[in-house]
């Protein structure tokens, strides 16, 4: 039999491009942060057990602001840290390096709180709606690895996810006539303009267009237990790769070692899709349309006005 599924939030990531820790930063009516709203969510869609990913450096802040808060929370949470030292023996960080290793890493930092579980991965700043929950729930209770491990994620199209306020990065998908992903390309600088959306790979030096219909990643993943393995089994070469190049930023993505395993013709990953609108806050100027957008939902009644864990 196997384990139920277990939500994992990635919420060490620091916020550079918004100016603060957005992870813990209120949009609710009573002073909840994002991260509330998604456990909100996947308690309701069946989810029993959430681990949030964060960093030391926040630690203090994290538990004051949103720790307390998720006492009342009736889904058992663990924490895992993601640190830029926890790395395969052998390696150390390179001088000058502070940006956090990305969250395929994350997910390797928190191998001991996930367990032997299938999990879905979400980042704490997105909200992703109630509908995506419970399809990712459902998969996951439902399907296991076969001859080839048995993943999946949500996919949302690219102009429901993109912002006035400036660049996002989104992993582009390609999806086959079965609806199974058969590529994801992880884009890092994805802008809107008066003609459509486009990104750029040299810092705007040239740009290529995207459809808004276009399926992207927003990080919301399904994954058996397998999937820590293959993460772990693919971060040397990764970390050989980006020492050598004197790349202080690079990122061990979820979706580059997706699209490994792909590629190796060892995993299969289902597009699941959800009616509800994606709200992100990437930048300090999105908050306004994620707090009345939120508001707007719970005077509709799909969250309690008393507060998310007032009961």
């Amino acid at each position: 039999m196997m384990n139920k599924p277990v939500l994992v939030v990635m919420a060490a990531g620091m916020g550079s491009r918004y100016g603060g820790l957005k992870q813990i930063d209120p949009v609710g009516s009573c002073g909840e942060a994002i991260l509330d709203f998604s456990l909100f969510d996947a308690y309701e869609a069946g989810f029993e057990t959430a681990v949030i990913i964060i960093k030391e450096a926040i630690k203090d802040d994290f538990m004051e602001m949103v720790g307390k808060r998720l006492e009342k929370c009736p889904m058992e949470i663990r924490y895992a840290y993601q640190e830029l030292d926890k790395l395969p023996e052998g390696y150390t960080v390179p001088e000058g390096r502070s940006k956090p290793w990305g969250t395929s890493h994350a997910i390797l930092c928190a191998r001991e709180a996930i367990g032997n579980a299938p999990f879905a991965v979400v980042n704490a700043d997105d909200y992703y709606g109630k509908s995506a929950y419970k399809v990712i729930y459902d998969y996951l209770a439902g399907n296991a690895d076969g001859e080839k491990y048995n993943y999946c994620m949500v996919g949302y199209e690219l102009g429901k996810t993109v912002t006035e306020n400036g660049s996002v990065a989104r992993g582009v998908c390609v999806t086959d006539d079965n609806g199974y992903l058969a590529n994801v390309t992880e884009r890092t600088k994805i802008e809107k303009y008066e003609g459509g959306i486009h990104f750029t790979e040299d810092d705007g030096a040239t740009w290529t267009d995207l459809s808004a219909d276009t399926t992207v990643s927003m990080n919301l993943w399904g994954f058996t237990p397998s999937f820590v393995a293959e993460a772990a089994a693919q971060f040397p070469a990764f970390l050989d790769k980006a020492i050598a190049s004197g790349n202080l930023k690079a990122e061990y993505f979820l979706p580059g070692t997706v699209s490994a395993l792909l590629t190796a013709d060892r995993a299969t990953v289902k597009v699941l899709h959800s009616p509800d609108k994606w709200y992100g806050v990437t930048y300090a100027a999105d908050k306004p349309v994620v707090v009345a957008a939120l508001k707007e939902m719970t005077e509709q009644g799909l969250y309690p006005a008393e507060g998310l864990w007032s009961k």
